[in-house]
């Protein structure tokens, strides 16, 4: 599943570039021009990350950003700023209020896409395209291959997921309502035990590997991958 990335510019020619940029990098790109249709879309669907100008006609990129970050349905999404103004004073505002990352216009293609990329990595490990290893076992979320010792692991997509979160999120404990969030998303309304079914699917395929003992039951909490 591609990462997909909202972009919000009101410059027509930087918005089709950004596009253009983003689409070949291998991003899921919507773009539009003001904070209302920017809040439309994200209110339908969340983005994994918002590409989002200082200066927008209508609501400013500020206050979007500003607006999004106290809400708690998208506080968690990263959001870099685009912006000419070079000051410092308007560099520390857009972080002040919840900005992962800024980069001021004009850049180049490859520092935007390596900004995005840290962004990603930093905040949502899940969401980068980098080969994943845990002791043997070894995921590729770009070609959605998993193996032990390169023996191929047949899993269905939920399964593929549900491994592709806890081998990014080692060690820590998830209750059920998180990985049903975090794996299904938030306007999905699913059982919480449907959680319980996928992990048995998920420890079945994995046993011929030798490998089902890494997903651990913390009684009374939820569920985490360790290798210890």
């Amino acid at each position: 599943m591609a990462v997909s990335l909202l972009v919000v510019e009101d410059e027509l020619a930087i918005r089709e570039m950004l596009a253009m940029l983003l689409e070949q990098s291998g991003y899921e790109v919507r773009a539009v021009s003001n904070a209302e249709d920017a809040l439309s879309l994200i209110s339908k669907k969340l983005p994994d990350l918002l590409l989002l100008d200082w200066m927008l006609p209508g609501m400013s990129g500020i206050d979007l950003a500003k607006k999004l970050k106290n809400d708690v349905y998208s506080k968690k999404m990263p959001i870099v700023m685009l912006t000419a103004l070079g000051e410092e004073e308007n560099k520390v505002k857009g972080l002040d209020i919840g900005a992962d990352d800024y980069v001021t216009k004009p850049f180049s293609p490859r520092e935007l896409i390596a900004r995005i990329k840290a962004v990603l990595r930093r905040v949502s490990p899940h969401k980068t395209e980098e080969l994943i290893v845990v002791n043997n076992l070894q995921l590729d979320p770009v070609t959605y291959r998993v193996s032990c010792e390169d023996k191929p692991i047949e899993l269905g997509p939920t399964e593929f997921r549900l491994l592709h979160f806890f081998m990014t999120h080692q060690e820590r404990v998830y209750t059920r309502v998180q990985l049903l969030d975090n794996v299904w998303g938030t306007n999905v309304y699913v059982e919480e035990r449907t959680v319980d079914v996928h992990i048995r699917r998920l420890r079945k395929a994995l046993e011929p590997y030798g490998c089902e003992t890494l997903i651990q039951t913390v009684r009374g909490a939820g569920y985490r991958l360790s290798i210890q």
